[in-house]
C-alpha cells in the first residue's frame, strides 16, 4: 500500500458544490492525466510459478542455461553421417538406440543410432532422419535409410530456445501461461511479482437491490438490480486487483462521506458506481471535496460522460458512471490502463485493429464515440441495434467497440478501428 496522509477525524465544512458547466476533458488527456498519476507500487513478493498467472514481474529473469542444455532430436528416426549415406537405399547397423532423459554413445562411423523426439544427439552424428524416411532391415539390427539427408536436419541445436545469461522475462511484463512454462524451462520455481493493487468497491443508489434479496415479483416500484457491481467485481479480479466490496451505499451526502473514509483506509483505490452526475441525489463529487480533491471531471466521451479520478487522502479515486454501458466502457478505456500502471506493468496500451464497418452511423457526436459492435463471417463489424447506455445486452452480444472520433460518420464499407473485448478484458 502507497504511503498517504492520515485522514481527517471530520471532513471539512463547505457550501454547495458548483455545478457550472465546465469544458469536457478529451479522453486522451483524460487518461494521460490518471497515468501521471499511477505510480507503480513498490511493494513486492515472492510466488510460486503455478501460481503467477496474470501477476507482474517486479524484476528480471535470466537465464542460467541453454535451452535446450544440449543438441536433441525433434523426431523420431536415427540418428547418422550425412557422408556414411549416398546414395539413397544404404543400409546401416544399428549400433545403440537413445531414448529422451538418456544419454547415448559417439557415433561409430558407418553406423546408425536409432533415436526418438527429445533425445540428446551423439556426438558423430550430423543429421537426423525420421523413421518415416527409413525401413528396418536385418529384424531390426539395421536400417535402410531411403533418403539423402542434409546436415542438422531435424536437429534442435543446444541453446536455440534460451542462451545463458539471457533475460526470457522482463521487469513489467504481466505474465501469461506462456511466460510461466518459460520460466520453469530455465528452472525458476518461484517469480518476484508487484503486489496486487487493493481495491474497495462500492455503488450507489437507493434504487439498487442485490440479486437474491428480493425476488423479481417482489420488486418495489423503481428498484432494479445491480448489475455494475458483478461486472465490475470481475473486471478488478481479471486484473489481478485483491477487492473489498462495500456494498451499496444510500444516496445520502453523510454516507457517501462514511463510506469513502472507511474505504481509503488500506487500499489503494476506491472505485465507485454511481453517483457522479449533477443531480441533487448525486452526492459523490461533493463527498470527494470534502475529503479530498477532484482531479478529472466528466469526460468527451459517449457513453460515460459523468467519470471522476481524485483523491480521499492519500487514496486514489475514482468514479464511474451509473448507467451499466458507461460504467462497462469507462472501465475498459480508464481504469483497466490506469491499474494496470499502478500494478507495474509496463504495457498499458489499448491497441486497435482496422476493420470494414458493415453499418451505417450517420449520427455524429461531438464527443468520441464508442460503438458495440460485433464481427462478422465476412470479415466485417455488425452494429448491435440499440447503443443506448443502459442496455447491457449490448456488451454481452457485441465483442468488441468500434472508436469514432468527435464529429464522424460511418458509411457501409468504411474503415474504422476496432477494439476487441479480448484485449480489454483478458
Amino acid at each position: 500500500m502507497q504511503s498517504r496522509p492520515s485522514l481527517p477525524g471530520a471532513v471539512r465544512e463547505g457550501g454547495p458544490v458548483s455545478t457550472a458547466r465546465a469544458p469536457l476533458r478529451p479522453l486522451d488527456e483524460a487518461l494521460a492525466e490518471l497515468l501521471s498519476r499511477a505510480r507503480p507500487l513498490a511493494d513486492t513478493e515472492q510466488v510460486a510459478t503455478f501460481d503467477a498467472d496474470g501477476r507482474v514481474l517486479a524484476q528480471e529473469v535470466v537465464s542460467l542455461l541453454h535451452v535446450p542444455p544440449q543438441d536433441n532430436s525433434s523426431m523420431d528416426g536415427y540418428a547418422l553421417r550425412c557422408a556414411d549415406v549416398a546414395p539413397a537405399g544404404v543400409v546401416l547397423p544399428v549400433s545403440q538406440r537413445i531414448a529422451a532423459g538418456s544419454s547415448g554413445a559417439a557415433l561409430l562411423p558407418g553406423t546408425a543410432a536409432r533415436i526418438f523426439t527429445g533425445a540428446p544427439v551423439p556426438s558423430g552424428a550430423n543429421t537426423i532422419v525420421m523413421q518415416e524416411d527409413c525401413e528396418p532391415a536385418d529384424d531390426g539390427r539395421a536400417v535402410r535409410v531411403n533418403i539423402v539427408p542434409t546436415p542438422g536436419q531435424w536437429i534442435r541445436r543446444a541453446g536455440e530456445d534460451v542462451t545463458r545469461d539471457a533475460v526470457v522475462l522482463h521487469q513489467g511484463e504481466r505474465l501469461s501461461p506462456a511466460s510461466l512454462g518459460l520460466a520453469a524451462s530455465i528452472g525458476m520455481a518461484q517469480l518476484t511479482v508487484r503486489r496486487k493493487p487493493r481495491v474497495a468497491l462500492f455503488s450507489t443508489g437507493d434504487e439498487l437491490v442485490m440479486p437474491g434479496d428480493v425476488a423479481p415479483q417482489d420488486m418495489r416500484a423503481g428498484a432494479i438490480y445491480n448489475s455494475n457491481r458483478f461486472f465490475l467485481r470481475a473486471l478488478l479480479l481479471r486484473l489481478g486487483c485483491e477487492v473489498t466490496d462495500l456494498g451499496i451505499v444510500p444516496d445520502r451526502l453523510d454516507a457517501t462521506v462514511q463510506a469513502l473514509l472507511d474505504a481509503a483506509h488500506a487500499h489503494d483505490l476506491i472505485l465507485t458506481s454511481g453517483g457522479v452526475s449533477v443531480g441533487e441525489e448525486d452526492h459523490i463529487k461533493p463527498a470527494v471535496q470534502r475529503l479530498g480533491e477532484l482531479n478529472l471531471w466528466q469526460i468527451a466521451i459517449k457513453p460515460g460522460k459523468p467519470f471522476a479520478y481524485g483523491q480521499v487522502g492519500g487514496t486514489h479515486f475514482i468514479g464511474l458512471p451509473g448507467n451499466p454501458v458507461s460504467s462497462f466502457v469507462t472501465f475498459l478505456l480508464l481504469v483497466r490502463p490506469f491499474l494496470l500502471k499502478l500494478s507495474g506493468c509496463n504495457c498499458v496500451d489499448t491497441k486497435t485493429t482496422a476493420f470494414s464497418a458493415h453499418f451505417n452511423w450517420p449520427r455524429a457526436d461531438k464527443r468520441r464515440e464508442f460503438l458495440r459492435v460485433r464481427r462478422n463471417p465476412q470479415g466485417g463489424l455488425d452494429l448491435f441495434p440499440n447503443q443506448s447506455s443502459g442496455v447491457l445486452t449490448s456488451a454481452v452480444w457485441g465483442d468488441g467497440l468500434v472508436e469514432l472520433e468527435p464529429g464522424q460518420t460511418v458509411a457501409h464499407g468504411d474503415v474504422v478501428r476496432f477494439i476487441p473485448f479480448s484485449e480489454l478484458v483478458a
